[in-house]
């Protein structure tokens, strides 16, 4: 579920996932890379971000949503010039 924090002037900070890194994937100098774009009908890459819900700032992470419908929204920020 979200994880309340409390605002101040400064990003929330983001809770990060433990890498589970095996000893020949650390050795292995070739990374691969995977895309980020989103597609509609495919299932979202995962990403976390913070909102204000229930009148507390809140951090969310879509892991969290997984195996659910979920809608998101984006919109520029308030008070910019698109």
């Amino acid at each position: 579920m979200p994880e309340e924090f409390k605002p101040g002037c400064q990003r929330p900070p983001l809770k990060k996932p433990a890498a589970v890194v095996s000893d020949a994937a650390a050795a292995d100098p070739v990374k691969e890379v995977k895309s980020m774009l989103p597609i509609v009908g495919k299932e979202a890459p995962a990403f976390a971000a913070s909102g204000y819900y229930q009148g507390k700032f809140m951090n969310f992470s879509l892991d969290e949503y997984r195996g659910k419908w979920v809608l998101l929204c984006f919109y520029p920020g308030d008070f910019t010039f698109v």
